[in-house]
């Protein structure tokens, strides 16, 4: 019987709306390895990706009062973007006493950015939490091959996120693996998928990114692909059945969060991890594992 480890979390506005299975499929799964979540109580939006291109005092602060509800605990993040946001006043906070004080001031609080930032990718595929990966392995995804898909912020900057190769992590791959999955090679872990340039009326370079990724996981032969962001999710699920109908190749190459591939090992149900939710059918790849 392994202790129960506790983690402060923050899930993050994509995750309460437009993710919301990545929010059910983390807890769930943390469920299963004994990870008590404690969402922090009253958080807030930390900015990403609107507000650090308004000013930069205004980011700041907002990752700093979410930062300071931590009380000097980690917290675990599952969006890249939130992560990135949030780590980055971490360490600037760190490194320059004064706008620390500043914060403080301003938002009129003890202890501001005390609180350490870390993603949920790189908290689970820690070495003791692979070994429960490995212990709740309940069913056999051996067959189904995926490719795991970083996207372009989750390890960059190397100098912001500290964690795995920015060029070729492989942190998903192992934690995939531990649960018994086929991982496979490729070259497009981290290439841009387009980002937001979707909501910024730049279809065509976003088609253009995104379908260079659903072509070279088809070529490796990927049943699936695997993510860890919301934006990489909406662009390579929800996009697909447009990027495949502007380029007139047919697409139909399941996106799942790493954290619902994980839950399926754990014998979870789909309905129960949120793939229904997702516009490319999943039902293909799950009759495999039946």
């Amino acid at each position: 019987m392994n202790a129960m480890r506790e983690a402060n979390y923050f899930p993050g506005c994509s995750l309460k709306g437009t993710a919301v299975e990545y929010d059910v499929s983390a807890r769930r799964v943390c469920q299963c390895l004994e990870i008590k979540l404690t969402e922090l109580p009253d958080w807030s939006c930390c900015g990403a990706s609107a507000a650090h291109h308004t000013r930069h005092l205004l980011a700041t602060a907002l990752s700093c009062r979410n930062l300071s509800l931590a009380n000097g605990k980690p917290i675990v993040i599952p969006c890249p973007s939130c992560y990135s946001q949030l780590k980055s006043a971490q360490l600037e906070l760190h490194s320059n006493p004064q706008l620390k004080e500043e914060m403080q001031q301003k938002l009129g609080l003890n202890g501001t950015g005390s609180g350490e930032a870390v993603s949920l990718l790189e908290y689970l595929s820690g070495r003791e939490i692979l070994e429960r990966v490995r212990s709740s392995v309940k069913k056999d995804l051996q067959n189904i091959k995926v490719v795991t898909y970083y996207g372009c912020l989750l390890v960059r900057p190397p100098k912001v996120s500290k964690f795995d190769d920015p060029e070729d992590p492989v942190s998903m791959d192992r934690l995939l693996q531990a649960a018994g999955v086929g991982v496979l090679p490729w070259d497009y872990k981290v290439q841009c998928c387009g980002a937001g340039l979707g909501m910024m009326s730049q279809l065509d370079t976003l088609v253009k990114l995104s379908g260079e990724i659903l072509e070279m996981a088809k070529q490796a032969g990927a049943d699936a692909i695997a993510v860890a962001c919301p934006l990489c999710h909406a662009n390579l699920d929800l996009r697909q059945p447009q990027i495949s109908r502007i380029l007139g190749i047919e697409y139909k190459i399941p996106v799942l969060y790493f954290t619902q591939l994980l839950g399926l090992a754990f014998g979870l149900s789909a309905e129960s991890l949120g793939l229904d939710k997702h516009i490319v059918d999943a039902a293909p790849l799950l009759a495999e594992l039946s």
